[in-house]
């Protein structure tokens, strides 16, 4: 039986990503390198040290020390300016029902500013632990942020299980030992096949999770 579910934060729990992409896509512009919202969604989950490390990279750019904090609070300002997330329906209900039954974390790359105000608007009073994508080393695929998350619930990883949108984020569970669920917010199912189980939307995911409840 799982005791703990720990999820994903954007495009799992909050239809936030496009704004995330729409950031992205504005703040690398003004360094000269071209990068579309498509990309973004293909590496989704990684930290804002990853991202910024695969896009410069991609250019032939070798980011100075102080570009990453530089281009995180840019980002992160573009974000909370333009910020019109809304939570996927039925997502808190479900949650909500789950909360004395099951411990719940959140493993998101997205920085603890924007992770924050994104729990605390949509789903307060849920989460036992919240782990952000500067609260770790290395963001996904490594395992680092998930199994922070495991550690910080004080849980074993048979007792826990992941549920992930993105490759990325996926790949990073497995790599943690975790039992993985995915759902295809934004990328084809194709791209997610390295999860356990893909529910068909987020309809599927609450039905899945509630039957969790019910074992």
């Amino acid at each position: 039986m799982f005791k703990g579910i720990i999820f994903d934060s954007d495009g799992v729990l909050v239809n936030s990503m496009p704004y995330h992409a729409k950031a992205w896509v504005e703040v690398f512009a003004e360094y000269g390198i071209e990068v579309t919202e498509e990309d973004i969604y293909e590496i989704e989950g990684s930290n804002h040290i990853g991202v910024i490390n695969i896009f410069f990279e991609k250019a032939g750019i070798t980011p100075q020390q102080h570009i990453y904090d530089e281009i995180l609070e840019k980002k992160r300002a573009h974000f909370l300016e333009n910020n019109r997330s809304e939570v996927f329906e039925g997502m808190y209900e479900c949650l909500h029902s789950l909360r004395n039954k099951i411990k719940m974390a959140v493993a998101s790359g997205a920085d603890k500013t924007i992770v924050t105000s994104l729990m605390d608007k949509f789903y307060p009073d849920i989460f036992d632990v919240v782990v952000s994508g500067e609260d770790v080393l290395n963001g996904k695929p490594d395992p680092e942020p998930y199994n922070k998350a495991v550690e910080n619930l004080g849980l074993s990883k048979k007792e826990c299980i992941v549920v992930e949108n993105a490759p990325l984020g996926i790949e990073s569970a497995k790599n943690a030992g975790l039992y993985c669920v995915a759902v295809p917010t934004y990328l084809d199912p194709s791209k997610l096949q390295e999860a356990d189980i893909i529910v068909k939307d987020h309809a599927e995911l609450i039905n899945y999770l509630i039957d969790l409840k019910k074992a």
